[in-house]
C-alpha cells in the first residue's frame, strides 16, 4: 500500500475555496424578490439562493437541492413568515411534483409575474417597449391540459412499479392520483392508470404513458418488449371502459391498435378539424390556443388578395385559419412528417390555397422557390431557440406586418433586436397564459415595417 504523502499542502493561487454546501442541508433565509422563473431569491454569506416555492418578503426554511459556485438551488420546506400573497396550494402534490411551480401564487399574480418577465426581457435585451401592451390571453387556471406524459419506471430493488410525474429537481417519480390541471376527461384515466399497469406481466419493459383528449380520448403506451396477449387484453379492456383509443409505441412509430382510429382536435371558430398522431406537437391548452389563433389573425389583419407566409407551421394550427382569409398561404416546417400531416389537414378541410414545404429553419433563408414572390405578411411560431437566422432575412421578403408567437421571452427579445435593425417597429405585445400554475411564459408580438 502506498504511503500517504505528508508535508506541504498547496492551495490554489486564488486562496482557499469556500466549502460547498451539501445537498439536503436546511437553511433559514429571508427572500428578497422573485426571479424570472418564479423562484424566490435570497442572499447569504456571498451566495445567491434560488428557492422554489418561496415569495418575496417571506422567511423560510429551504432544503438544498444543488450548489455550484456561488449559486444554490433549494426548495421551501417550511414558511415561518408568509407573504400576504401566499395562498394554500390547490394540489396535494405541490412542492414534490415538478409540474406546477407557482400554484402558491394567486392566478392574477402569476399573470403579473409573466408580464414582468416579458417586459424585462424586451427592455433589457432589446431596449424597446411596445407601443401598446395588450391584456393577457388567459383561460381557466385548472382543468386545461389536454395532453400529459406519465412517467413509468420499474424499481427492481423494491420490486414495484412507479407511476406518476417527475419530482421537482430530481428524476424521482411522484405517485399522482389526481392532477388538477388535467382536463376532466383524463382525470379518471389518470387515477386508475397505476393499478392497471401493475397488472401487466412485464412491468420492467414499460416506458411511459401519454394521455390525449381532443376529438377523441387516447392512451399511448411505450413498451420495450412485445406485449403478451393477456397484457393486450388488459390494456384494451381499460381503454374500452374509459372510451379511449389505445395506441402502442414499440419499435417504429406509434400505432393505434385499431387502424381505423385517428386523433385530432377542432378549431371551432373556423370549423376546422386537424388530425395529429402521438409525437406531433400540439398546444396543450385548447381554449388559449383558439384565443391565440384569433388574436394572431386580428393583429396580422390578412386581406383577401394577400400572400402570407407561416413559418414553423406544425400541423397547420395557424395556416389553415389564415387560408380562409387570404389568396395564398405558404407554410414551412422543419419536420417532414409534420409537413405531410399539415398538407393532409388542409386537403381534408377543403383548403386548396395552401402550399407546404420542408426546410431547416435554423439556417438562413435561402433563395427557396416558395420565397421568390415575396409576402405581404409573415407569422412565425418558433421553438424555444427562437428564429434568429430566419428573422435576419425577413425584410427581404417584403412583408409589412409580422406576428411573432414566442415560447421564450429571451429569444423573442434577441430576435427583436434584429427586427428593429431591419426597420420594423414593435407595435403590440402581450403574454399568452398557456400554462397556468407554472412560470412558463408564452407571448405574442406584432411588428410593422417603418
Amino acid at each position: 500500500m502506498a504511503k500517504p504523502v505528508r508535508g506541504l499542502r498547496f492551495q490554489p493561487s486564488g486562496g482557499s475555496r469556500a466549502a460547498q454546501i451539501p445537498v439536503g442541508k436546511k437553511q433559514r433565509l429571508t427572500i428578497e424578490r422573485l426571479a424570472n422563473d418564479g423562484r424566490g431569491i435570497a442572499f447569504l454569506e456571498g451566495r445567491t439562493w434560488f428557492v422554489a416555492g418561496a415569495l418575496a418578503g417571506e422567511e423560510v426554511e429551504a432544503r438544498v437541492l444543488g450548489a455550484h459556485g456561488k449559486v444554490v438551488e433549494a426548495r421551501t420546506e417550511r414558511v415561518f413568515s408568509a407573504s400576504d400573497l401566499r395562498r394554500p396550494a390547490p394540489c396535494a402534490h405541490a412542492g414534490r411534483c415538478g409540474g406546477c411551480s407557482v400554484q402558491h401564487l394567486p392566478h392574477d399574480e402569476q399573470l403579473a409575474l409573466k408580464q414582468r418577465m416579458l417586459a424585462e426581457q424586451l427592455s433589457r435585451v432589446a431596449g424597446v417597449e411596445p407601443e401598446a401592451w395588450v391584456a393577457p390571453l388567459s383561460g381557466p387556471e385548472f382543468g386545461y391540459r389536454r395532453r400529459a406524459r406519465v412517467a413509468v419506471r420499474w424499481d427492481a430493488k423494491a420490486k414495484k412499479l412507479e407511476v406518476g410525474f417527475r419530482a421537482a429537481g430530481s428524476q424521482d417519480i411522484v405517485a399522482i392520483d389526481e392532477c388538477p390541471v388535467l382536463v376532466q376527461p383524463l382525470q379518471p384515466i389518470m387515477s386508475r392508470l397505476p393499478a392497471m399497469l401493475q397488472r401487466l406481466s412485464k412491468p420492467q419493459a414499460l416506458g411511459h404513458v401519454e394521455l390525449f383528449s381532443g376529438s377523441a380520448i387516447a392512451v399511448l403506451l411505450r413498451h420495450m418488449a412485445p406485449l403478451s396477449a393477456a397484457d393486450l387484453e388488459i390494456l384494451q379492456a381499460f381503454c374500452a371502459f374509459h372510451g379511449a383509443q389505445l395506441w402502442l409505441h414499440g419499435e417504429g412509430e406509434p400505432q393505434p391498435v385499431d387502424p381505423d382510429q385517428a386523433l385530432g382536435y377542432r378549431l371551432e371558430p373556423w370549423n376546422l378539424q386537424l388530425a395529429y398522431r402521438p409525437g406531433d406537437f400540439v398546444q396543450v391548452n385548447a381554449g388559449v390556443n383558439e384565443a391565440m389563433v384569433a388574436q394572431a389573425l386580428e393583429w396580422l389583419a390578412p386581406q383577401a388578395d394577400e400572400r402570407v407566409l407561416d413559418l414553423f407551421c406544425g400541423l397547420g394550427n395557424f395556416a389553415l385559419p389564415l387560408a380562409q382569409n387570404v389568396r395564398e398561404v405558404v407554410a414551412v416546417e422543419g419536420v417532414a412528417t409534420m409537413v405531410a400531416r399539415a398538407a393532409e389537414n388542409a386537403a381534408s378541410n377543403n383548403l386548396h390555397n395552401t402550399r407546404f414545404f420542408q426546410a431547416d429553419l435554423s439556417q438562413p433563408l435561402s433563395d427557396a422557390e416558395w420565397a421568390r414572390e415575396g409576402f405581404s405578411a409573415v407569422l412565425l411560431d418558433p421553438p424555444r431557440d427562437g428564429a434568429f437566422e430566419v428573422v435576419r432575412k425577413l425584410a427581404s421578403l417584403g412583408a409589412k406586418r409580422l406576428v411573432y408567437v414566442s415560447c421564450n421571452p429571451a429569444t423573442l427579445a434577441r430576435d427583436t433586436v434584429e427586427l428593429v435593425r431591419q426597420g420594423y417597429r414593435l407595435k403590440r405585445a402581450g403574454i399568452l397564459d398557456m400554462f397556468p400554475q407554472t412560470a412558463h411564459v408564452e407571448a405574442m408580438a406584432l411588428f410593422e415595417a417603418s
